[in-house]
């Protein structure tokens, strides 16, 4: 089996090689979101920022998605590394199904609520038409974007990061070229505009899953010709949500999180929200190794985890920790020199490119806080010990966040840049406690075991 090497192979070894196919895809997929963000800088500086403010929804999607994607990896994992392979299998299929009906919920939800929190977000008028023009495009999708969260667990817990990164290739060349084609319109084929980049987007997660398919039937984790285990069944259902709860709910609290800073941000000009979208794309791209190590460790720690080998999972850990440092320095090196040229990129408005690099001059110092946070909750997941994750989130996206920008935005009334700087600091006070309290769960639940 696949999963033996996750047991056995020197542990920095097997960190680059997951990581580093994971790393790539989410930078093939970053620069997705910028190739979105530039065509959507050629229709309207209005444009960019109906493209932020629509994302803040589309990352609910993403972020329910993304939980229960790593509560299926973790279980899989876990499965595999006690060597149950059967349950493994149910895990395997009846995860599929369980995502194409969370699917089905988010879009008649997203449906009936989006022009609401649009509006609540300050979207009026145009602006409001062409935020709804993409996202309802995007809610109308979902269920192609939750099919290919499922299938990537069974990938990723046998350690196969690789056939998500080729996808999310494929993915970026072929919006390259949809882009154009839908917004602009050729042939027979109408001029969409901004709904053009969501039209590619959708159409995308289509093809991808045809492929994902392929990829996982290889794995013999799931078959065709055994239908009903794709069936609902009441407990493994419970430990999906027993499992994803926590990190899905994390996500949307960051999703949450994300609407409270936008909302704030709103009130210095559309200008300051189309910098802040160009600043947090531009962000991302330097965020993607970590993001590679905290599915590597979700991987490795989770196996390890289920085949009792703990000493492991403290080095998976540190060894995560001790690259995600290394690269979040070049990160702040990279976007320092050269932030404000990849900013002006996207637009050509002064003001729009000032925005962004202020954004950027302060968050690049958070990389090495959102290390240790990503493989952290990576670790908790891993060892089925998600649940802190909730409050940590609430804390950080929600409590603090909102308490900092209400302080900065209105009761002080200061500049642009000050509120990244009360976001830097909470966001630290978040990560060295999340570090602590990962530690200690982490000896508890391996010295209990061990006896």
């Amino acid at each position: 089996m696949q999963n033996k090497k996750l047991l056995t192979q020197d542990i920095p070894s097997l960190l680059k090689s997951i990581a580093i196919p994971a790393s790539t895809g989410m930078f093939f997929n970053t620069m997705y979101n910028v190739v979105d963000t530039f065509y959507a800088g050629l229709i309207s500086t209005q444009a960019i920022a109906a493209l932020s403010l629509s994302f803040m929804i589309f990352f609910m999607i993403i972020g329910l998605g993304y939980g229960f994607s790593s509560a299926i990896t973790s279980l899989i994992g876990n499965a595999l590394g006690a060597k149950k392979y059967f349950l493994a299998s149910l895990y395997a299929h009846k995860g599929i199904l369980f995502l194409q009906i969370i699917a089905i919920f988010l879009t008649i939800l997203g449906l009936s609520t989006s022009s609401y929190l649009l509006e609540f977000l300050g979207a009026s008028g145009e602006y409001l038409k062409i935020s709804l023009d993409y996202i309802d495009t995007i809610l109308c999708g979902t269920i192609f974007f939750m099919t290919n969260f499922a299938l990537n667990p069974i990938l990723v817990s046998r350690g196969d990061t690789k056939t998500y990164r080729n996808v999310l290739i494929f993915g970026f060349i072929a919006n390259c070229i949809l882009n154009p084609l839908f917004i602009y319109g050729f042939l027979f084929i109408p001029a969409m505009g901004i709904k053009g980049i969501a039209f590619a987007t959708v159409l995308i997660q289509v093809m991808s899953v045809f492929y994902m398919f392929y990829k996982v039937l290889q794995t013999k984790l799931i078959s065709f010709s055994k239908l009903k285990y794709f069936l609902p069944n009441t407990k493994i259902y419970k430990a999906f949500i027993k499992q994803g709860i926590p990190s899905s709910i994390n996500m949307l609290i960051m999703s949450f999180g994300s609407m409270i800073l936008i909302y704030f941000v709103s009130l210095y000009g559309i200008k300051a929200v189309a910098g802040y979208g160009i600043g947090f794309r531009v962000e991302q791209i330097m965020l993607l190794p970590a993001l590679g190590l905290s599915s590597a460790v979700l991987s490795l720690a989770s196996n390890n985890f289920g085949a009792r080998q703990y000493d492991r999972v403290n080095l998976i850990v540190k060894k995560a920790l001790q690259y995600g440092f290394y690269i979040s320095t070049f990160g702040i090196i990279f976007l320092y020199i050269f932030g404000k040229l990849i900013s002006s990129m996207f637009d050509n408005d002064i003001e729009v490119i000032n925005y962004s690099f202020e954004y950027l001059l302060i968050e690049v110092w958070v990389f090495y806080a959102y290390i240790i946070l990503f493989i952290c909750v990576s670790t908790l997941q891993a060892i089925k010990k998600p649940t802190m994750i909730i409050y940590i989130a609430l804390y950080r996206q929600i409590i603090a966040k909102l308490l900092v920008a209400y302080l900065v935005v209105i009761y002080w009334q200061l500049d642009f840049i000050y509120l990244w700087l009360g976001v830097l600091i909470m966001i630290y006070s978040a990560a060295v406690f999340t570090l602590i309290y990962t530690k200690n769960i982490l000896k508890s639940v391996t010295s209990k075991k061990s006896k």
